[in-house]
């Protein structure tokens, strides 16, 4: 029975860039943090990837496997704001049941829906959406199959605007001809991991037992992908955060002590702000320093759970006093570890935040939200506030208005 379909924009990032700059559209084109040829292509359009360009690649080396690159500095504002007009296209469709990151979306398939040549008619019509709500440029792969794990699976088997359906009768063989790697959840340690216990290729992750992936995966969640390659329906787990940070590589210009030390008090800034949005509170803070040469200096601090700006700025001046003097500072990362919900967590008897604070901390996020981040912002980030721009991760879709 097909229940999932699954989207899957193709070379996301670049896509957008050759969308948004028609001069930028069948050329290769790698998108970059920085235009500067020490730094990485976070993205590449598939015109480079021709090439050997991918995700990673170094812009020294890039250019060298590709001397017509384009270089494009990332605009990840236009990435949410593209992400938002997708989504909205593809609902001109079918309803998007969940966002799983910036440029991948899954669909539930109900009634009619589930016969294979209705679930096809579907996702061609939401590959013509989008093209005609947002651009040309926009190709997205579908995968539709019988639960989420093997559609997000069929999104990769053709690249790129590709469309493969995964029936019952075709598991597990259609799975053959993958590499462990490209399964959802095998990353480097788990592919290790596998090839510890005897499993060497997809077949033999296929064919393999429940409690043999049990004991790879250490827990319920070997039973669990034991399932989904099957077919099988599994509800998803709701996995807790467990932190939140924000890294950033520093400009030149801030490559000093102030410098650090400013733009690290603007992570935090942002993480509080992130903290609160999710209802959580930090026990703990840590922060690390990467220097020219490669050193690096961390310092973490156990603290009472709080999600309070002022108390966090304060702990983290306290840390930043230990920062050595020595080397050239080349990239900051904060961390708030030990999160939890902060209605369910334990208030100490005697803390001095109390509801004026809260009500603080609510006014500084409703008035950056309306008037623009930085609109408010505590003093020691003053010399960084332009620094640490909006970033992207997997799983996380920034809001435009506080980061």
């Amino acid at each position: 029975m097909l229940r999932s379909l699954y989207v899957d924009l193709n070379s996301y990032f670049a896509s957008v860039e050759q969308q948004a700059d028609p001069s930028l559209r069948g050329r290769p084109i790698a998108v970059v943090p920085m235009i500067a040829d020490t730094t990485c292509a976070i993205a590449a359009s598939y015109e480079a990837k021709r090439f050997g360009v991918k995700t990673g690649t170094i812009v020294a080396d890039a250019k060298i496997m590709c001397p017509d690159l384009v270089l494009v500095e990332a605009h990840h504002s236009r990435y949410v704001e593209y992400h938002h007009r997708i989504i909205d296209a593809v609902e001109q469709v079918i309803h998007v049941k969940s966002v799983n990151s910036i440029d991948e979306m899954v669909c539930d398939l109900t009634g009619s829906e589930r016969n294979r040549e209705k679930a096809v008619a579907i996702a061609h019509d939401v590959k013509r959406s989008i093209k005609e709500h947002v651009g040309s440029e926009m190709l997205c792969s579908v995968g539709i199959a019988p639960n989420d794990y093997l559609a997000k699976t069929a999104t990769d088997m053709q690249k790129p605007d590709g469309l493969v359906v995964i029936e019952q009768e075709d598991l597990p063989n259609v799975l053959y001809g993958m590499e462990l790697q490209d399964l959802c959840g095998v990353g480097r340690k788990m592919y290790q991991r596998l090839w510890k216990h005897g499993i060497y290729t997809v077949e033999m992750l296929c064919t393999a037992s429940k409690q043999q992936l049990r004991d790879v995966w250490g827990g319920i969640e070997g039973e669990r992908l034991y399932a989904r390659l099957r077919g099988e329906d599994v509800p998803h787990v709701e996995t807790h955060k467990s932190t939140v940070g924000h890294s950033h590589v520093l400009e030149p210009s801030l490559r000093t002590r102030s410098g650090v030390i400013g733009v690290t008090h603007r992570l935090l800034q942002k993480a509080a702000t992130r903290l609160r949005q999710y209802g959580l509170v930090t026990a703990e803070v840590t922060v690390s320093i990467r220097f020219v040469g490669g050193e690096r200096w961390k310092c973490e601090c156990d603290i009472t759970p709080t999600h309070d700006v002022i108390q966090l700025t304060s702990v983290m001046s306290s840390m930043l006093l230990q920062l050595p003097n020595e080397g050239i500072p080349f990239k900051a990362t904060i961390a708030l570890n030990k999160v939890s919900p902060a209605d369910s967590t334990p208030q100490p008897l005697f803390d001095n935040i109390g509801p004026a604070r809260e009500s603080l901390n609510a006014s500084i996020d409703s008035i950056n939200k309306k008037y623009g981040k930085n609109t408010l912002y505590l003093g020691p980030a003053w010399n960084a506030l332009q620094s640490a721009p909006m970033r992207i991760a997997f799983t996380h879709i920034p809001d435009s208005n506080s980061e």
